[in-house]
């Protein structure tokens, strides 16, 4: 019987191990007041937006609260944090490699089984047959193997489950400057105007597929960039991409910094079949921005086979019909994609439906209007159009001045174009011209905006700087990418915003111990006998 019962046990805690590992481990979520309604909820900061709070509970579920309903603390706290974030956003110096937050693995239940386990085995060794002990010992050692496999899972799926952000930039840099790219502890952000520059826009829309919009330049700029989960995490139940389901907005971002819609459209039919997309893929919303509806897998001319043409919103990449390790692509699962030799999940892009993204594999929040948070948004500058039968695109040509466009479509034999532009101050002119004449309209619109670039080129020493983690909380690491750089250190610097110097050290040092700094921002300041480091950290 005792037999028996440690056999059971063994099973029991190794099945508890493997199964009960939920993803919220080593978060700690905040106990946040709601003073108006004299109530309490648990959560983690999720993001700041239009006045709300969005913080995600537990359950992974995304709750809205109004910041004039929270206490006077958490109210503190959360501008506090975006403060912090847009901080990060804006840093004008190449992100450091190692800036991923570091999760700590510690599970509770692994030491409390353990416990249990020696416990129970000195026990029964003690106290059990000693001629029955050859019987319980390979049984008890097949109860702590189950154990240690267990927790070696969860360490596989800790670091599968961190994307190293210097990896997606490779994927973005043939693209640059048309795009910029950022990232912090837990997203991956992507800038750009939302206009492809390798590709002609609009020419290719059937003659029954325009609905009258034309390509205005986007700011998807500081916090309105496009978010990819550095984290991603595998959902339980993918949800599919269907006329039900992200119905609205973007479900991937382009490496050109163009955005990916879902196939259907939001009057539930496919797109590409039903004639709206240009050659290229895209066509204009509503708002007259310009996405894809399809993997844009023309791109494949301006970048490497092996490179991701996109990351879908949930972190996961999308390849085109070559694997990372350039092999052809081997069949895919019902979500248009599987996992790499690496572990990994991505999908692929092909000509034939579903294109890219049949389900969302990782975990991701719909809000009401079906459509994926966080993710940018595009500015309308006038009212929707309706659909033009019988007119076919012939061209979309940018104009001298570079501040807009003029776009020409025949329509019962005759020639038509819109002749539009835009000035500084986000006044928007419209001319429609027709064989019988001209209509002008104007919109006060946003104001036009750049892609963020760095202020100053990087050295080849700054490239291979990396300081880390960022947010700090115990130590600080410092590489330089080789001894001779470490041996050319002159002085290191620690020092607050406010200009208060925290640490200084004549010579290099590799790890630098900052438990008893006040928290905040601070500035790293390394001097060698020819250049100077400058970054800043964050301090918890």
């Amino acid at each position: 019987m005792k037999t028996f019962s440690l056999f059971v046990t063994c099973c029991l805690l190794g099945l508890f191990l493997h199964a009960h590992t939920i993803e919220h481990e080593g978060t700690v979520l905040r106990h946040w007041s709601i003073e108006k309604e004299h109530r309490f909820i648990e959560g983690s900061f999720f993001m700041y937006k239009n006045g709300d709070v969005l913080i995600e509970d537990a359950h992974y579920k995304t709750l809205h609260i109004p910041l004039a309903s929270l206490s006077q603390k958490d109210q503190a706290y959360v501008l506090n944090k975006q403060e912090w974030v847009a901080e990060i956003n804006h840093q004008h110096s190449m992100p450091s490699a190692h800036l991923v937050a570091h999760q700590p693995m510690f599970d509770y239940k692994l030491l409390l089984a353990f416990v249990i386990l020696v416990l129970f085995g000195s026990y029964v060794y003690m106290y059990a047959d000693k001629q029955k002990m050859n019987y319980l010992k390979p049984i008890f050692s097949a109860g702590v193997l189950m154990m240690l496999f267990s927790f070696g899972e969860k360490v596989a799926r800790h670091y599968r489950s961190i994307t190293n952000p210097v990896s997606i930039d490779s994927a973005f840099t043939p693209f640059k400057p048309s795009v910029h790219t950022l990232w912090d502890a837990n997203y991956f952000y992507v800038e750009s105007k939302g206009i492809p520059t390798t590709h002609p826009m609009m020419v290719g829309i059937s003659n029954h597929g325009w609905q009258q919009q034309v390509p205005i330049p986007q700011c998807y700029i500081g916090t309105n960039a496009w978010s990819i989960p550095l984290n991603p995490v595998i959902a339980a139940t993918p949800v599919p991409v269907s006329p039900s389901h992200f119905t609205r907005g973007a479900i991937a971002i382009a490496v050109n910094g163009v955005a990916i819609f879902n196939p259907y459209t939001n009057t539930g039919v496919d797109a590409l079949v039903d004639g709206q997309l240009d050659s290229y893929g895209g066509h204009c919303g509503r708002g007259d921005d310009y996405h894809y509806h399809i993997a844009p897998l023309s791109l494949y001319a301006y970048t490497s086979p092996t490179l991701p043409i996109a990351y879908g919103l949930d972190g996961f990449a999308v390849y085109g019909s070559v694997e990372p390790d350039g092999s052809a692509m081997t069949t895919l699962d019902a979500n248009h994609g599987h996992f790499g030799s690496n572990g990994v999940y991505h999908y692929h892009g092909t000509p034939s439906f579903p294109y890219m993204i049949a389900n969302m594999v990782g975990q991701v929040t719909e809000d009401a209007s079906f459509q994926i948070i966080p993710q940018a948004a595009a500015q309308p500058v006038r009212p929707a159009l309706t659909p033009l039968n019988g007119a076919l695109i012939t061209s979309c040509i940018p104009n001298a001045t570079n501040n807009g466009y003029t776009l020409s479509y025949t329509l019962n034999g005759q020639n038509y174009s819109v002749a539009y532009s835009w000035t500084v101050s986000g006044v928007y002119t419209f001319n429609f011209i027709s064989p019988t004449g001209t209509t002008t309209s104007t919109y006060n619109g946003f104001k036009p905006c750049d892609v963020p670039t760095l202020l100053h080129d990087i050295s080849e020493l700054e490239s291979t700087v990396s300081i880390y983690p960022n947010p700090a909380n115990d130590y600080l690491n410092i590489s330089l990418g080789g001894e001779d750089h470490e041996r050319d250190v002159q002085q290191i610097t620690i020092s607050s915003l406010a200009g208060q110097k925290v640490f200084e050290r004549t010579k290099f040092a590799n790890q630098i111990s900052v438990k008893d700094f006040p928290h905040g921002q601070y500035t790293v300041r390394i001097k060698l006998s020819n250049d100077v480091i400058t970054r800043k950290i964050i301090i918890r």
